[in-house]
């Protein structure tokens, strides 16, 4: 039950951060752009709401999952990998936002994010007791 709540609240999160993240077309011209593609435009009059407060909560959303994740996977690499990209953009929102290359790093976490989400959608990871169960069975 528990690694089902925490892959929707992880994919939630990532997708709750690439919707608010497409409402910022001057901050993000990229995500900007694939937003009016989607027919999504109307979202930049939510720029403020967006980038102040949705995307630092979703953000933290898939942050807070990848840790509870690892206490009941202990994959190392898992944790490392998903904390990663949330990390990049938390960063670039608030102490590196004044600088130029900060949007290269949202954009790179963001990414990121995204292949962590797929990457655990295709190969879920397994119950730590699980493994040590076969191990014993062997």
């Amino acid at each position: 039950m528990f690694q089902s709540i925490s892959r929707l609240l992880d994919k939630t999160g990532v997708a709750g951060t690439l919707l608010a993240s497409m409402g910022c077309a001057a901050c993000f011209p990229a995500l900007g752009a694939l937003a009016s593609t989607l027919g999504l435009g109307f979202l930049a009059q939510f720029e403020g709401v967006f980038i102040n407060s949705l995307l630092p909560v979703f953000v933290l959303i898939v942050l807070v999952t990848a840790v509870l994740s690892f206490l009941s996977h202990k994959v190392w690499l898992r944790l490392i990998a998903a904390i990663t990209g949330p990390i990049m953009i938390l960063l670039t929102l608030y102490p590196l936002w004044a600088y130029d290359w900060s949007t290269y790093l949202f954009y790179f976490g963001l990414l990121l994010m995204f292949s962590v989400s797929l990457w655990d959608v295709l190969y879920p990871p397994k119950k730590l007791c699980n493994n040590r169960m076969r191990k014993s069975m062997l």
